[in-house]
């Protein structure tokens, strides 16, 4: 039995039964990722929307305060950017 016909029915079976899995596998992977964000990652997004609109609110908040009882705590360069 010579190389080539050891190597050719490894090869008719890897075409006849892996290829077609891999390729159908490969393009279903894909489509998922085409797909966009799956439901855990949408609701996670929301959450962290949720929990940045608070921040944002604190933030501005603790700024307020900071502005009525220290006015000299900003920079120059951060009360030309926030007072503009």
């Amino acid at each position: 039995m010579s190389f080539t016909s050891f190597l050719f029915v490894p090869t008719i079976l890897f075409m006849i039964f892996v290829a077609p899995l891999w390729i159908i596998f490969h393009y279903k992977s894909k489509r998922k990722e085409e797909t966009g964000l799956s439901e855990h990652e949408r609701l996670q997004l929301e959450e962290l929307l949720v929990k940045l609109d608070k921040m944002s609110d604190r933030i501005k908040t603790l700024e307020e305060i900071l502005d009525d009882r220290h006015g000299s705590w900003r920079s120059k360069s951060d009360k030309e950017r926030y007072h503009s």
